[in-house]
């Protein structure tokens, strides 16, 4: 049997802060499995830990508790250079962060693939010149006929994000309030009372819209 692309078993990030007492100041926990080649949309408030999120599915922020699995792989038990053989994390150069490497990259196995098998968009900035959008959607869905999992995450501030979250997406992975929670299709997403209200009521009139246009 085929092992699934993406597990996140029983994974937790805690932040602490004080020197003599720690004390927690953000904990973000998800426990799902993603099995099948597709792409599924992550949305969420600011702060939320969307970044974190793909930090620890890609191995450069170490989970608290819990394991990462990519193909079956801990992806945390692989060399550090070979990580990005299993999971890929495209952001912005403003939001690399640099974490303390806790064991030496010897002791480490290597990726057993050459090539990811998970492709994670952090916030990709859509040029809306000519044809650009579709290419990176054709781009998307290229990945997914080769096999692979598209993570793409959208912070929605105009109704065409939306049309390309309706369009592109099969599923979604909604980020709040210290927990990840699948979320079916875009229709269901829509109707979370907890994505409504990170919208606001204008980006929900038009959200509305675009889902019972995709009914």
């Amino acid at each position: 049997m085929t092992a699934p692309l993406l597990v996140l078993d029983r994974v937790r990030k805690v932040y602490t802060r004080g020197r003599i007492v720690r004390r927690p100041t953000f904990t973000l926990e998800a426990d799902l499995s993603l099995a099948e080649p597709g792409i599924v949309g992550v949305v969420g408030p600011n702060g939320a830990g969307k970044t974190t999120l793909f930090e620890m599915m890609t191995g450069s922020n170490a989970p608290t508790s819990g394991r990462v699995l990519v193909g079956g792989t801990d992806i945390h038990a692989v060399k550090y250079r070979e990580r990005d053989r299993l999971a890929i994390h495209y952001h912005q150069s403003y939001q690399v962060r640099r974490f303390r490497k806790r064991v030496p990259s010897v002791l480490l196995a290597p990726s057993p693939t050459a090539t990811p098998l998970v492709h994670l968009f952090d916030e990709p900035q859509f040029n809306l010149q000519d044809g650009y959008i579709g290419f990176m959607l054709d781009f998307f869905r290229k990945l997914v006929s080769e096999g692979r999992l598209v993570i793409l995450c959208m912070h929605p501030t105009a109704s065409w994000h939306l049309d390309i979250l309706a369009e592109i997406a099969g599923r979604f992975l909604f980020v709040a309030g210290g927990g990840v929670t699948p979320v079916a299709d875009f229709r269901s997403l829509v109707a979370e009372p907890r994505f409504r209200l990170y919208l606001g009521p204008e980006m929900t009139q038009a959200a509305d819209t675009i889902g019972h246009g995709a009914a």
